[in-house]
């Protein structure tokens, strides 16, 4: 279980917070224990002309949900991404979503992404150009298959498959795009 912490031992505590306001709420990040998982989101350059930034996701470096504290790492995680998002994106942008080399214990659940989607601004939301789903796994298929009908059909349209690099690189640029070995 989480420690409880009085206001005297979090001070006294080594971990490193960071305060972020998100949807006009102040929130604070937990940033040592997320610390091996910041690798999950970065800047993939730019697309087309002007500012359009290439977000891209990797979920094989997500934690494992077998970790006992993985609610809390996946709260400060989310909180991360979200902020982290706000940062990088001044105009348009896509996400690109690296599934491969995932194994389904590092999948992060529905509830979080869909959480991840509703906690993004309206002006996130609107400048979202492409979402692309590299080396989709039949269970990602399977469940924006059975939520298209909750998803708007405005989103639905910006999801895309890609089912090689090849394929992307066809698609993106890919100068500053980091690929995990792993993938």
């Amino acid at each position: 279980s989480i420690p409880e912490y009085t206001t005297e031992e979090e001070r006294e505590d080594n971990r490193l917070w960071r305060t972020v306001v998100i949807g006009e709420q102040e929130q604070r990040i937990d940033m040592k224990v997320i610390e091996p998982y910041k690798k999950v989101i970065s800047h993939g350059g730019y697309y087309g002309d002007g500012l359009n930034a290439i977000i891209v996701f990797a979920a094989c470096f997500l934690p494992d949900s077998s970790r006992t504290d993985y609610n809390y790492v996946m709260e400060n995680l989310f909180l991360y991404v979200i902020s982290t998002l706000e940062l990088m994106v001044a105009e348009d942008y896509m996400i690109v979503y690296l599934n491969g080399a995932t194994p389904r214990r590092r999948m992060p659940g529905l509830g979080w992404l869909k959480k991840c989607y509703q906690m993004i601004d309206r002006r996130l939301r609107k400048n979202l150009k492409s979402f692309i789903i590299v080396h989709p796994s039949w269970f990602i298929r399977t469940i924006l298959a059975v939520t298209r009908p909750f998803i708007s059909s405005k989103f639905s349209s910006k999801i895309q498959y890609v089912n090689t690099l090849a394929e992307l690189r066809e698609m993106i640029p890919m100068e500053y795009v980091h690929i995990p070995d792993s993938i």
